[in-house]
């Protein structure tokens, strides 16, 4: 039991490091690692946002720090995202509900993960509109509610894809975006934290140094294409257990 603790810390720890060098928290990552290791799925949402709130305030306050950051682009979909999302946290869905929408989460950020090439930004880029940017950020706080992540696999793409930023100060939206969210999400159901792992420490560690690495990356524009693709391919083994294919 505890040498399956330290492997999943190790695993979480690489998914720390490719996931704040771009602007997010994990908990994608985190999430498919606990299906792959058998932890109980009503453990496994407290779990990932619990982790979530600890890599993404440490990722937020450096990618402020270093002004890889633009408040205008972010407080739209911040205003749609934190009531839903904190709606989301409040509903527990039925275990053979939840499982397969997860499921389906981590197959699009494996997606992400696996897109050939690197995501290209359109050429000119404004500040996202305002109405749309809290529809967009409604949708995609709902939706991490419900399942326990970020919801930074949905905002970069699109940040990006529709030219509402440039690539830099998209990591750093992200970032805080995942914060918010997250805490809402964990606030919209306090009792789940009772669910939490006695293995929560060592996972704390583990992103946070997992951090350290991996917002280091990010500022510095430092990429790590080959390490993402292999995490897309667990991604994807993950999920594909959880929707219930083998």
């Amino acid at each position: 039991m505890i040498e399956t603790q330290w492997l999943l810390a190790a695993c979480m720890f690489a998914g720390a490091v490719l996931y704040t060098s771009v602007g997010h928290a994990g908990a994608s990552a985190y999430i498919a690692l606990m299906a792959l290791f058998g932890v109980p799925a009503a453990a496994m949402r407290p779990t990932a946002l619990t982790l979530n709130v600890l890599v993404a305030s440490f990722t937020s306050f450096r990618y402020v720090r270093a002004k890889v950051f633009r408040w205008r682009t972010l407080w739209p979909f911040l205003a749609g995202a934190i009531p839903m999302a904190f709606i989301g946290g409040s509903i527990q869905l039925p275990g053979h509900y939840y499982r397969p929408l997860v499921g389906c989460v981590l197959l699009v950020a494996a997606a992400r993960l696996l897109w050939p090439g690197t995501l290209k930004s359109a050429a000119q880029w404004r500040d996202p509109p305002i109405l749309p940017g809290i529809a967009a950020g409604a949708a995609i706080g709902l939706l991490s509610g419900l399942t326990g992540t970020g919801g930074g696999i949905f905002l970069s793409p699109l940040l990006l894809f529709l030219g509402w930023s440039e690539p830099r100060s998209a990591s750093g939206v992200a970032a805080v975006f995942i914060l918010f969210n997250s805490v809402a999400g964990l606030l919209g159901n306090v009792a789940s934290l009772g669910a939490l792992p006695p293995g929560l420490p060592l996972y704390a560690g583990a992103v946070l140094l997992g951090a350290t690495i991996g917002t280091t990356q990010g500022i510095r524009g430092l990429a790590i294409p080959g390490i993402m693709k292999a995490l897309g391919l667990v991604l994807v083994i993950a999920g594909l257990k959880l929707i219930g294919v083998y």
